[in-house]
């Protein structure tokens, strides 16, 4: 039998529009725009809002270098596609600012030299400002003594933190500082 004859009476696929229109909340501000559905919320930030803080480290969810915060959350933006963000609230570090007056994770981080090439900066300062809340809203992690009130703003210390803010990896080994502007910011 011919192989053309076998797909002969096989109705051509539909064409499928592989964009949509989501409303995103950026920094404030709210934007309809239309994206491909295989685009991710970094490539948006990037590509169509021009906000480059957030970078593409890994590409695989693994170095944080992408973190930004989602209704109040920490995520790595590079795993998490637009359209299924519609609606959502999106802080970025350009949008931490308040003006002017930086954010006060963003001044413990500039006091504390926290930072070396800079490149996993504005990632670790979104994690910080989300795990912040995370500890204040009493979240546990791995580091959480097991015998802690179930109730209640869980208490950071350097261990703490470090288990909250391992997510995020530095190249540099600017860890030290990263910690200890993050304690600055707890007392």
């Amino acid at each position: 039998m011919d192989s053309l004859a076998l797909g002969a009476d096989l109705e051509p696929e539909p064409v499928v529009d592989a964009h949509s229109t989501v409303t995103l909340h950026v920094n404030g501000e709210a934007t309809t725009l239309t994206v491909d559905h295989r685009t991710t919320v970094l490539e948006t930030l990037r590509e169509s809002f021009g906000l480059t803080g957030a970078k593409k480290g890994c590409d695989h969810g693994q170095c944080g270098a992408c973190t930004v915060l989602v209704d109040g959350r920490r995520v790595n933006s590079c795993l998490l596609l637009a359209v299924a963000q519609d609606g959502a609230t999106i802080t970025t570090v350009e949008g931490l600012a308040d003006g002017e007056s930086l954010h006060p994770v963003q001044e413990a981080f500039v006091e504390r030299d926290a930072l070396q090439c800079g490149f996993c900066t504005p990632g670790q300062i979104c994690s910080a400002v989300g795990m912040l809340r995370e500890a204040a809203d009493g979240h546990p992690s791995h580091a959480t003594e097991p015998d802690s009130p179930a109730a209640g703003a869980v208490v950071l210390d350097a261990d703490e933190i470090r288990e909250r803010m391992s997510g995020n990896l530095c190249r540099c080994g600017a860890y030290p500082r990263i910690v200890e502007a993050i304690e600055d910011v707890i007392e």
